[in-house]
């Protein structure tokens, strides 16, 4: 057993011994060593933690030979100081020194300036912290991030606002590269949200009073939702400031970056109550036995590399950077053993101290770019795998919330799975695919203590009070009438008393002051009034505005509180009192087909029972009158004579009902007509004034002008703006031929309060748009939706119709008394079934008649044919003989046609 163990204890010596030749024989065109650069500010809270690491990483390369395969790393490090200039010094001796590779800065507006070197010189530029959008761009090729990007954050923190509902929010930034591209990028972000940010910049190194100015200037914006993107040194300056100015209490909200995690990492923070109910960012390191022995050995680093810092995850993120740039540096040595530079000839002529003519262009600059770029392994940050713009990719964020001493983790965030409660088990590989885990956070306790979701804004407040524009009207004063306009008092009308109860029933206070707009002499144009809103320079508008679509593109309006549209006003007369009243129930047409069928009634009934009864018989004269008044007393069932035929009864049953139809027709319009007052008007509507070309007027800074140009194609030389109740009374008078208009257009609660106190004028026609007033507010204001869901409440509890009684019933109420102007008549079109129906039964009366008749005159003939054959009498009767035979033989009695074709069959002899 012993020996076995001995051969195998030699087996194991003679494979190391081989591995060892082997790698020196592969290694023997490798360098010794390399230089690889590090530039970044020793003396910050980033520079600290990130030291340590970076020399760790560089120790554990070297020690591991199965790395670099007997290359060492050849660390040289410079301190920018935060200083761009002091940063473009340190890089330059860096790269005097032949580094191929250099790590940092954390600053980005250091690293810009720094890429410049970069990409002249081609050497790669790994950052560990440089976090702005804008060095993705290809105007910094050589540049490559191992954290993540601040366009990752900001889709991150855009989510996050959209998730809570907020529509606004002030950004609170460093005023540098790293502060305003990141705010900028969120700004994008949220504009395809429909939501809007103000920005706040302050310098770098602002002093406290700066500070408080700048967040003191904020709070009259209105948002009460704050993201603030800063640097762990600065930051938590920003806090206690807004501490001290009672910024951090119950409706406020503040959101960080991931620079508040970083600071919380690194400092041991004895009192945090100005931190209270703070929602932050954290990069997301994910466990392993390797981040473990990391930890375990930070202290004993700390020790060696002679600084104190706290670990944070930017320590991770340098410590990685250098294992990668040792693992591109292998994959390149592997295909390219010889590190070679080029000279600037550009530069040997510069003398100095730094003697740049010594800076060499690194020829396989490009290559171990390309290296770096296919790196693919685990780091202590995560996996180190890049995308196209040289970002790290399938990378995740912690949200955390502080609360007591503590950062409780509520949740995560990943392009890839977006919001959730919950770590996903595997991120996919692929293009994000907007997967959803339920949006859901963890519970999440606000600033002030409370865990209900903020509203994330104030209207207003007593040092700035909104400030809302009221038109200053010179007519119609009912709706707003303003005594003083230089003080903006005595404010009062319908619209405003609307307004006011409204604000009653918001849930919260709201300042405001009106702000009159316009002269008092003439009617301001409510498009500017709404154009005021949308420009910001009122708060909102309230009065009778009219809610058009061109207005709701451009701002929000409330739920509507009086419903309207646009009218005609027109000069009307009245038709009661007139003479022939009593003809204008039916139509010419109508009148015309009643009186034929009266006629021709007569006229059947008459012929069915000339034969049959002898009230029908007698001179001709008697028959013309029996006919007249038999057929004009039917209406009246006064009628002497009795119909005894059946046909002529069936033709009776249908008449009769057709009469008893149209003559309660009759009575029920005759009675309308004298009843209620009807106004007359040459123009009938919309489409005959506008066919008409004469003059329309409208009010003046009414939208009925721009509606008539642009929808209805009226052209605005025969548009007459006016500005007051008498000038529509006037001009209404005058008439188009005398200088004056022929209608007016306007919207319905105007014409309803001039017909109140004017007579002889009247609404004509259909109203042919419908709208209503709202109060004007800028593109998703919530006290919009507030407001609407008050007027609801008003209008459920009968307050907007006790206003409406206050100002327009002291005398009498308006109302919609105007009419068409076409008179309630009958038309044909109506009854033409009926009179079908009845001259179809008459017809086919007739027709039966004659079918009778025709028979017992056959019938009648042959018996004289065959009488007169015996006598030899020869059929020589010419056509108008039978013809003047035959209506004689309608002439004659039913019983004595009988009584004669009797009398012939019994005389007719025999024939043998």
């Amino acid at each position: 057993m012993a020996i076995w163990i001995t051969g195998r204890g030699g087996l194991r010596l003679l494979l190391l011994v081989l591995a060892t030749s082997f790698c020196a024989l592969v290694g023997a065109g490798r360098p010794a060593s390399v230089n690889i650069g590090a530039v970044f500010a020793f003396d910050s809270i980033i520079g600290r933690a990130a030291k340590v690491a970076i020399e760790a990483a560089v120790a554990d390369v070297n020690n591991d030979s199965s790395i670099l395969r007997g290359t060492r790393l050849n660390l040289i490090m410079k301190d920018t100081k935060c200083s761009v200039f002091l940063g473009s010094v340190a890089v330059l001796t860096v790269l005097e020194q032949d580094a191929i590779a250099i790590i940092g800065p954390q600053s980005s507006s250091i690293a810009h300036m720094l890429s410049s070197f970069s990409n002249g010189l081609n050497v790669p530029l790994i950052s560990f912290a440089a976090s702005d959008p804008t060095l993705s761009s290809l105007d910094f090729p050589f540049f490559v991030r191992t954290t993540f990007c601040d366009s990752y954050q900001m889709a991150a923190m855009a989510d996050l606002i959209d998730y809570f509902g907020w529509r606004k929010v002030i950004a609170i930034y460093v005023d540098d590269d790293y502060g305003r591209n990141g705010i900028y990028y969120l700004d994008d972000t949220l504009a395809k949200k429909m939501s809007k940010i103000y920005k706040i910049a302050f310098p770098i190194k602002a002093s406290r009073n700066k500070i408080m100015d700048l967040l003191q200037m904020s709070k009259l914006i209105g948002p009460r939702v704050y993201v603030v993107h800063a640097t762990p040194d600065s930051g938590l300056e920003i806090f206690s400031a807004a501490e001290q100015l009672n910024m951090l209490t119950d409706g406020y909200v503040w959101l960080t970056t991931d620079w508040l995690a970083t600071a919380l990492d690194t400092f041991q923070l004895v009192n945090s109550s100005y931190l209270q109910g703070v929602v932050g960012f954290r990069q997301y390191i994910p466990h392993s036995r390797e981040r473990d022995s990391f930890l375990s050995r930070w202290s004993d680093l700390q020790v060696k590399g002679g600084v104190s810092s706290r670990l944070n995850t930017y320590s991770f993120s340098a410590y990685d950077t250098v294992w990668a740039a040792a693992h591109a540096i292998n994959h390149f040595l592997d295909e390219h053993e010889n590190i070679t530079f080029s000279s600037n000839s550009d530069l040997l002529g510069i003398k100095g101290k730094m003697q740049l003519g010594r800076l060499k262009t690194f020829d396989g600059g490009s290559l171990l770019l390309q290296k770096i770029l296919l790196l693919n392994f685990p780091g202590l940050s995560g996996q180190i795998r890049f995308d196209n713009d040289k970002n790290l990719i399938n990378r995740m964020y912690e949200i955390f919330n502080v609360a007591g001493s503590v950062a409780n983790r509520v949740g995560y965030w990943s392009n890839f799975t977006g919001l959730s409660i919950s770590l996903p088990a595997n991120l996919p590989l692929s293009r994000p695919k907007k997967l959803s885990l339920g949006r859901v956070l963890g519970r999440i306790t606000w600033p002030g203590g409370k865990t209900k979701i903020p509203r994330g804004w104030v209207v207003a407040s007593h040092e700035r009070p909104l400030r809302i524009a009221v038109p200053n009207r010179a007519s119609y004063l009912e709706f707003v009438r303003i005594s003083n306009v230089r003080s903006g008092d005595n404010i009062s009308g319908y619209c405003i008393d609307v307004f006011k109860e409204i604000v009653k029933l918001i849930p919260y206070e709201v300042p405001y002051e009106f702000v009159p707009v316009g002269n008092g002499h003439s009617n301001p144009n409510y498009n500017d009034l709404v154009n005021m809103v949308v420009q910001e320079v009122v708060d909102a508008a309230v009065g009778d505005i009219a809610i058009v679509t061109n207005r709701s593109r451009i701002s929000d309006f409330t739920q509507p509180y009086v419903c309207t549209g646009l009218v005609i006003l027109a000069p009307v007369k009245s038709t009661k009192s007139s003479t022939w009243v009593f003809v204008r129930p039916f139509t010419v047409g109508m009148w015309c087909m009643t009186g034929s069928f009266f006629f021709i009634i007569g006229f059947v009934i008459w012929l069915l029972e000339h034969r049959v009864n002898s009230a029908f018989r007698g001179p001709p004269r008697r028959q013309c009158i029996t006919l007249f008044l038999f057929s004009f007393s039917t209406p009246f069932q006064s009628q002497q004579e009795d119909v005894l035929s059946t046909l002529g009864r069936f033709v009776m049953m249908v008449w009769l009902f057709l009469l008893m139809v149209t003559t309660s027709s009759y009575t029920a319009s005759l009675t309308s007509l004298l009843t209620i007052q009807q106004l007359s008007s040459p123009i009938k509507g919309i489409e005959s004034l506008i066919a008409s070309n004469e003059p329309i007027g409208y009010q003046e800074g009414s939208f009925a002008q721009s509606y008539l140009v642009n929808a209805l194609n009226v052209h605005p030389s025969r548009l007459v703006s006016l500005g007051s109740p008498e000038a529509y009374k006037e001009s209404l008078e005058l008439g188009p031929n005398n200088g004056g208009v022929a209608a007016i257009v306007d919207e319905l609660p105007y014409v309803e309060l001039f017909l109140a106190k004017t007579n002889g004028f009247g609404i004509v026609g259909q109203a042919f748009t419908k709208s209503g007033w709202g109060f004007a507010f800028p593109r998703d204001s919530p006290l919009a939706v507030d407001m609407s869901t008050a007027i609801l409440k008003l209008s459920e509890d009968g307050v907007l119709q006790k206003i409406h009684k206050k100002w327009f019933c002291n005398t009498s109420c308006i109302s919609l008394t105007g009419s068409s102007s076409e008179p309630n008549q009958l038309h044909l079109t109506s009854f033409w079934g009926l009179y079908l129906v009845c001259g179809v039964a008459a017809f086919a009366s007739l027709l039966l008649f004659f079918l009778k008749v025709i028979c017992q005159f056959i019938h009648s003939n042959r018996k004289n044919e065959d009488h007169v054959s015996t006598s030899s009498e020869l059929h020589n009767r010419s056509f108008s003989q039978v013809i003047t035979s035959f209506f004689g033989f309608i002439d004659q009695k039913e019983a004595a046609i009988m009584n004669m074709v009797k009398q012939k069959s019994s005389s007719v002899p025999e024939i043998k």
